[in-house]
């Protein structure tokens, strides 16, 4: 099938793109393979419980790493996995053509299919949250309390500090904030496995692809960097340089998404940073879009 059945006059309907996403997002939430990722996720987080033993400190910091470590590997696989059924399962249901028929352009549909994947994303993420913050706040008053016994329960200014002290290590600066660039790197391999799916032969051949440009992704930097820095100049040639750039320009660097580890232990991230991770994050999701749509838009269906 092509374009030329379609009526190449209509205006670009946002309503379409959200009864597509709408429809993805229910097709997406029937498949249970899905519920056992978000159960391990949960499973992770609760498994932080068993540093129970540890100084309150310790305890926050393995729930912390443990809990957005495990959000964001859940996240990144199920960006990938779902993503990489959609058009395929659109294709062999034969559905891709029914819709297309309609007054439905390619880049509605494309653009409907990747907002109900960021929606399953967000509910998945927004659940995966509440259950850490929950625990977290659940092991903070335990800490209070163990605090406040270990004090007699008489108060006094160096309770105070001790209480003050426990709710520092709690709740650090930029929890939320490591969540949004969790939430925006999984789209970003929501949109990478969207636009390899437009050419794929197979949702199978389309993962193994994902998964193979996210890990380059996270070593080219390192690679890049060594070439770069550590090998004096004038043994890295032309040639070298040009190919390192051009490495760097297709495959996205996670690396960037790593600054999370840093609000993990609580240091500041400055503002540049994060407006950096966030606007480089976005401008890979428009750019793997847009290949996307142009692979699609000359596919023969």
């Amino acid at each position: 099938m092509s374009d030329a059945v379609v009526p190449k006059h209509h205006a670009f309907s946002v309503a379409r793109i959200s009864a597509i996403a709408s429809n993805t997002l229910l097709e997406l939430v029937r498949q249970k393979v899905f519920y056992f990722m978000l159960v391990f996720a949960v499973l992770g987080i609760g498994s932080s419980f068993v540093a129970s033993g540890w100084k309150f400190a310790e305890q926050f910091q393995v729930l912390k790493d443990v809990s957005l470590g495990a959000m964001s590997v859940f996240s990144w696989l199920l960006a990938t996995l779902a993503t990489a059924m959609v058009l395929p399962k659109d294709l062999e249901d034969r559905t891709l053509y029914t819709i297309l028929a309609k007054p439905v352009s390619r880049l509605e549909y494309l653009l409907g299919k990747f907002a109900g994947v960021l929606l399953l994303l967000f509910i998945a993420l927004s659940l995966m949250a509440a259950v850490f913050f929950l625990v977290l706040y659940a092991r903070e008053h335990v800490a209070i309390a163990e605090t406040v016994g270990d004090f007699g329960g008489q108060p006094s200014p160096e309770l105070q500090a001790a209480i003050e002290e426990v709710k520092r290590n709690a709740f650090t600066p930029g929890l939320g904030t490591a969540v949004l660039v969790i939430f925006t790197k999984a789209a970003v391999c929501a949109s990478l496995t969207l636009t390899l799916s437009t050419f794929a032969t197979s949702w199978i051949f389309t993962v193994m692809t994902s998964i193979a440009i996210y890990i380059i992704g996270q070593v080219q930097p390192i690679a890049r960097e060594y070439w770069l820095n550590e090998v004096p100049d004038a043994q890295v040639s032309t040639i070298t340089k040009a190919f390192l750039g051009i490495v760097a320009v297709i495959f996205p660097d996670f690396r960037l998404f790593n600054v999370v580890d840093e609000i993990v232990v609580g240091n500041a991230v400055p503002g540049w940073m994060l407006t950096q991770t966030f606007g480089l994050g976005v401008g890979y999701i428009f750019i793997l879009t847009l290949v996307g749509y142009v692979c699609f838009a000359n596919r023969e269906l």
